[in-house]
């Protein structure tokens, strides 16, 4: 699971409902090594900072499923290795950090708990926001995101969000009946919001409106899945919009073109969804 390293286990009953934390040493060290580098960001505009805060992680290892610890849902910390959620969730953690002055690495977890689980509180494995549509409106009734997808020209699509209920072998806690039995209910909840794509055919028309620090979800035809990718958008020298995100190759990376013609290589995809994270606003 954590080989040669120690694995620490904190009850944390700061919380409304008492949490498990999974953590290690080195966690805690990267934590405050990452906090020093904040006296060096500018603070012109909380875009920038969101992608100051991305570079942080350039090279972090991609790591698959750091998640699925334990034989219960718990609150997992893993600064050592990241996959594209994890990835966009630590950024948003460390801004909210940013923007609120805190310097505590209980303030850092309970910004994760609040990011990654439904109405911000930790209730077990259905209570994470498994699927990133459901991320993106959780996280916009929390204060954290605005939804722009509709102003850069997205179009309403209807789609059945079921994935998770469809392949059930393919999520380990999905074998508790109880667990299964409530992410029934999460999607059938999601099968009465329409999503809202903007076309890949038409992002390149409308890349101008995409800015540093917004969050890019690419959005995607396969049966019952609403998402199969996310990263955070960053403007390069030469004025396009490029991805920093955890990648399958191998690590966090900045895209090595334009978001446009990477979108043309990935399998099955059909467009993106953009949030703009409404932390740091001036």
């Amino acid at each position: 699971m954590f080989p040669k390293i120690l694995l620490f286990i904190l009850l944390f009953f700061g919380f409304e409902t008492n949490a498990q934390v999974l953590y290690t040493a080195e966690d805690s060290t990267l934590f405050y090594s990452k906090l020093k580098t904040f006296e060096n960001f500018e603070t012109n505009a909380h875009q920038n900072i969101i992608v100051a805060i991305g570079k942080t992680f350039l090279e972090t290892p991609y790591v698959e499923k750091t998640l699925e610890l334990g034989e219960s849902e718990s609150l997992v910390v893993n600064l050592r290795g990241l996959d594209c959620t994890t990835f966009v969730e630590n950024v948003l953690a460390f801004g909210l950090m940013y923007e609120n002055q805190q310097f505590q690495f209980l303030d850092f977890i309970e910004n994760l708990e609040k990011i990654r689980y439904r109405d911000g509180k930790i209730n077990g494995y259905p209570s994470r926001l498994h699927y990133f549509t459901e991320w993106i409106r959780n996280n916009e009734k929390k204060g954290l995101v605005t939804d722009i997808t509709s102003e850069l020209g997205g179009i309403q699509t209807e789609k059945s969000i079921n994935f998770m209920g469809t392949h059930r072998n393919l999520y380990p806690f999905l074998g508790e009946e109880e667990n299964y039995k409530a992410i029934l209910e999460v999607e059938e909840t999601l099968a009465k919001e329409n999503l809202c794509i903007l076309p890949q055919d038409q992002i390149e028309q409308n890349e101008n409106l995409i800015q540093s620090g917004d969050i890019v979800a690419l959005a995607t035809s396969i049966k019952g899945l609403d998402v199969t990718h996310t990263g955070i958008a960053i403007k390069q020298p030469d004025e396009r919009i490029y991805l920093l995100h955890a990648s399958s190759a191998g690590s966090v990376m900045i895209s090595k073109e334009p978001l446009v013609d990477y979108l043309k290589k990935i399998k099955y995809n059909i467009g993106i969804i953009v949030a703009r994270p409404t932390l740091l606003s001036p």
